[in-house]
């Protein structure tokens, strides 16, 4: 391939965990199995809360949202990884290595708002319970979604369109189960600086800012929490942040995993593994999270099972 020619590239080689093939039908399998349950459990909370009244709240609205963003995280990386398993092909294109990258980084981008967004829920719910359902009406919830969903599109655009400008001239392999932003930018021979600045401005925005919402509002919780008088009132409000505080904490703390394990390594193998996490575990958990903590979300499933087992 001629040095700078990017017309020329045709595909890039996703390297995956590992080259041993006696691990593949392993991994294969294990990699199945936690997407199925990702799409069914994900899937299952999105059919819950839209069958049953009493969870058409704002909380439940972002929760479905959030379920649906997880399903699509997924689907966007694990496919193909199975595919690749399968068919012993390596090779991805370019336009589908593009696509892969957009999808993500948009995917994480919607997470990270969208778990926000129902931070400032739950600070609403206790902080100001007389007045949530004025604050919390369905425009507001609605406009915080589409602008989640704006901010996550036009971010996404603004990489790919730094990242089509680079010219690959290295050999193209991957060592990673599917492309990512930064193990692209490795193999380009033309400048990403302006593409490294973005990241670094970028995961500071979308990373400290949303943070910091979160951890404001929860301040804000704690300390109108331990102004109650009551026990019975005090231990039912922290039950109803245990389900996301413990999605917030598994979220940040696969993504801090993540990031701290590329900068102490240089192994790719290392890496891969610590990208699991985010991009395939936590989506997987999730759902267990919220129907195994949260009080009302169970009872909608015995109610959706209950019906269920009436019409066979």
């Amino acid at each position: 391939m001629e040095a700078g020619n990017k017309t020329g590239i045709l595909e890039f080689l996703l390297l995956g965990f590992s080259e041993d093939p006696e691990l593949q039908p392993f991994i294969f399998g294990l990699f199945l199995s936690m997407y199925l349950i990702t799409v069914l459990g994900n899937l299952l909370i999105i059919l819950v809360i839209s069958s049953d009244s009493n969870l058409h709240t704002p909380m439940y609205f972002f929760l479905s949202n959030l379920s649906f963003v997880d399903i699509c995280f997924s689907t966007t990386v694990v496919p193909k990884m199975l595919l690749s398993i399968h068919t012993e092909n390596k090779a991805i294109s370019y336009i589908n290595c593009l696509t892969q990258v957009y999808f993500s980084m948009f995917f994480p981008i919607l997470d990270t708002l969208l778990l926000t967004a129902m931070a400032y829920d739950r600070f609403v719910t206790i902080c100001h319970p007389l007045h949530y359902m004025v604050i919390m009406n369905p425009r507001l919830c609605g406009l915080l979604v589409f602008i989640t969903w704006f901010i996550g599109i036009m971010t996404s655009l603004l990489h790919i369109s730094l990242m089509m400008h680079l010219s690959f001239c290295k050999d193209l392999e991957i060592p990673h189960f599917f492309c990512e932003l930064t193990q692209i930018l490795k193999l380009a021979c033309s400048d990403t600086f302006l593409n490294s600045i973005l990241i670094y401005f970028m995961t500071g925005v979308l990373g400290v800012f949303p943070l910091w919402g979160i951890l404001l509002s929860y301040s804000r919780i704690i300390s109108s929490i331990n102004k109650m008088s009551s026990s019975g009132g005090r231990q039912k409000a922290f039950s109803t942040c245990g389900s996301h505080l413990s999605v917030i904490s598994l979220f940040y703390g696969t993504g801090v995993g993540v990031y701290f394990t590329s900068a102490v390594t240089h192994s790719s193998e290392k890496v891969s593994v610590a990208s699991v996490m985010y991009t395939v575990v936590t989506p997987m958990l999730n759902p267990f999270i919220y129907s195994l903590r949260n009080k009302d979300v169970k009872g909608a499933l015995g109610r959706l099972f209950s019906r269920a087992a009436c019409c066979l």
